[in-house]
């Protein structure tokens, strides 16, 4: 691993895909969800599927050629440069608002569970534009707020454009209606604030007025004022609001420690709602039980170590953005669909990423992964100055120590050969002159003769 000191004192050590890179980290979490999921949407769906389509395969074939079709999304945005995507966030933004502009005016959208959110292309695939309207608002914050890396010490800067723009998707797609993908939009601005360092002071009264605005969007209509006291006290009504609550606990706590076995739960025979979409982890938690859960919660917090891990290794301000960005979004969006299946969260029919059914939102999805793993094959390892002093001044001792440990190989410059005195017993080898001189010198101290040596000056 090659370390390079820069001009803030700091080395950029690469590590170049190894062992250490957070890369194959990253690669092995996402391709583990991904397995995983389409073995329990192939249980969970095959009920379904059988009495709408007649076929017990029809939804595992369409989310599997989803899956495929993702993953080559993912494996090629993964080879792209991450920085090219900087040019497709003003694009991405315009088609995605054009797209929620048109479910809520064109009477060709596709509407479905009281929601009018899709876009049908050729009358066999549909489109949800607020998927991309995710992936547009992380491509587009993380350009202007590094652009305006100098000005965001100014809180007219760090708030403008990214707080009005997060403003108007999150209200063309509130009027679909989608609660639950409005307050991920909210909750992806917010998380890009915070990577971008704005003061927790201004990030807490931005949080305080989203939780308000989206109690009173909860209270503005009927049904979601009954999902939200269903979910407070989901026996109150049992057999409406509370329903989906009350069987999505049933289906957990039948599994126990290692479920009921996969493909033999009982909750997804038209017990479970949306069994293989919304409410998939509470069919996981039955048929695989609480190792299968926990296995779901630890690969998540494993993307979570991982993103946060790329974005602080990032090596620019817009990897970083993007990298902490796409992180919030997919961590965020896990935490309130597995909330909303145990139960501490209301339902808002948020898909699990990467698990549970769907066509788009599986394939954006895979794309933001694929920019997230091709910021990790650029992510640098920072060394301070310190450190890499301390190492150099560790092997300079080393070699110090080599050094002095060695005999002298030749004699000193201006002394002849036959006066060195240096032997290798550490004694003194005298010449022939020197050591007459000395004979007599100590024959004539033995005789009491006084010694012709010149007497040494003290100083004074």
């Amino acid at each position: 691993m090659t370390t390079v000191a820069g001009r803030d004192g700091r080395g950029a050590a690469r590590p170049l895909l190894g062992a250490g890179s957070t890369y194959w980290l990253l690669l092995a979490v996402v391709c583990a969800l991904l397995i995983i999921g389409l073995v329990m949407v192939l249980s969970a769906s095959s009920v379904a599927a059988l009495a709408k389509q007649g076929d017990s395969y029809a939804y595992f074939k369409r989310q599997l050629l989803w899956v495929v079709g993702g993953v080559v999304v993912m494996l090629g945005a993964s080879r792209i440069d991450y920085r090219r995507w900087r040019r497709l966030g003003t694009p991405l933004l315009v088609a995605a608002t054009a797209g929620l502009v048109y479910v809520l005016a064109h009477p060709a959208a596709v509407s479905a569970y009281g929601s009018t959110r899709w876009i049908s292309i050729g009358g066999v695939l549909t489109v949800q534009p607020a998927e991309f309207a995710k992936l547009a608002l992380v491509l587009f914050s993380a350009n202007v707020l590094t652009r305006k890396a100098r000005l965001l010490g100014d809180v007219r800067h760090l708030l403008v454009p990214v707080l009005p723009l997060t403003m108007l998707l999150a209200a063309l797609v509130m009027l679909e209606p989608d609660l639950g993908t409005t307050l991920l939009l909210c909750a992806i601005s917010f998380g890009m604030l915070f990577v971008a360092g704005a003061p927790l002071l201004l990030l807490g009264g931005v949080g305080a007025l989203g939780l308000a605005g989206g109690m009173g969007l909860i209270m503005s209509a009927p049904y979601r004022r009954t999902r939200f006291f269903s979910f407070m006290d989901p026996a109150a009504d049992p057999q409406n609001g509370g329903y989906q609550f009350i069987q999505g606990r049933l289906a957990l706590g039948s599994g126990g420690l290692l479920g009921v076995g996969l493909g033999a739960g009982r909750q997804k025979w038209s017990y479970v709602p949306n069994a293989h979409t919304d409410f998939i982890f509470a069919i996981i938690g039955e048929e695989l039980g609480l190792l299968g859960t926990l296995s779901i919660l630890l690969l998540f917090v494993a993307f979570a170590y991982a993103g946060v891990r790329v974005a602080q290794r990032a090596p620019d301000p817009f990897g970083r953005y993007l990298a902490g960005g796409i992180t919030v979004w997919i961590v965020v969006q896990a935490l309130v669909n597995i909330g909303a299946v145990v139960g501490v969260l209301p339902i808002t029919g948020v898909p699990l990423p990467l698990v549970s059914f769907g066509g788009s939102s599986m394939l954006v999805l895979l794309a933001a992964t694929g920019m997230l793993l091709n910021v990790a094959r650029h992510e640098v390892w920072s060394v301070r100055r310190s450190v890499i002093a301390t190492t150099t001044r560790t092997a300079a001792e080393r070699r110090g120590r080599r050094t002095a440990g060695r005999a002298p190989s030749r004699p000193a410059r201006g002394r002849p050969a036959s006066v060195r005195t240096t032997t290798r017993g550490g004694g003194h080898r005298q010449t022939p002159a020197q050591k007459a001189k000395a004979d007599a010198e100590q024959t004539r101290r033995a005789q009491g003769v006084p010694s012709t040596r010149t007497p040494r000056k003290e100083p004074r």
